[in-house]
């Protein structure tokens, strides 16, 4: 076996443990809701939300959210030691994690009934509204491409942004966060969210996209 052979199949097989890794942590993390939903909605999960329900619990839910993103993070940085591997393969236990955790909310709930469903995503600093289809939307764009920078990276290759990538890839992602922080103001108090500001995500999606893209010409030696 090659040199090169041997780097793909090391590369492949620490993608390949932490992409289970996430699977496995999703499913603890839809337990989790199936018990809060079980507890504190009873009829059901849907919007517009009652008020305050998660008052009793919110400091809980912030910690839990914190640990889940910290527990993300911290597998993509043991998986190696070269710093674009690393980002990557938290690229792609983030979106694995994301993705899987709806699979297994239908498998154990039968919800999201349909990807345009409204979800509660996050709730730090506040909370974040979207339909089903834009994280996984996002997650799916974070897997593939992280996928291929760790391959590319961990083979030998180079992947670099230079700071228009930078610039492109940190207002990508300011506006699909802003999207789903659009609407959180009105959930929060009990009122049915408005349209999603699909045309601010779809922005931000592209800048996003585009700053990877630049960075891959980059690592053909192409492009600045």
């Amino acid at each position: 076996m090659t040199s090169e052979a041997a780097a793909r199949r090391s590369i492949q097989g620490r993608i390949a443990a932490v992409f289970l890794w996430a699977v496995a942590f999703a499913l603890v993390e839809a337990a989790v809701v199936v018990y809060l939903r079980r507890i504190l909605h009873p009829g059901g999960f849907a919007f517009p939300l009652q008020p305050r329900a998660y008052d009793p619990i919110l400091g809980v839910e912030i910690a839990r959210e914190a640990a889940t993103l910290a527990m993300l993070a911290l597998v993509g940085w043991l998986a190696d030691r070269r710093g674009w591997v690393r980002f990557a393969c938290v690229m792609v236990a983030f979106g694995t994690w994301d993705i899987f955790y709806y699979l297994w909310l239908r498998a154990f709930l039968g919800w999201p009934p349909s990807l345009a469903t409204l979800d509660v995503l996050f709730l730090i600093p506040t909370v974040w509204v979207g339909p089903v289809w834009a994280p996984c939307l996002v997650s799916l764009g974070l897997v593939l491409c992280g996928g291929a920078v760790a391959l590319r990276v961990g083979t030998g290759g180079r992947f670099a942004f230079g700071r228009r990538g930078w610039a492109l890839a940190l207002a990508g992602g300011s506006l699909i966060v802003l999207s789903f922080l659009w609407r959180g103001p009105e959930a929060a108090r009990g009122e049915m969210p408005g349209p999603f500001p699909w045309p601010l995500f779809a922005l931000g999606m592209t800048l996003g996209l585009t700053a990877f893209a630049r960075a891959w010409r980059r690592g053909n030696g192409a492009g600045k």
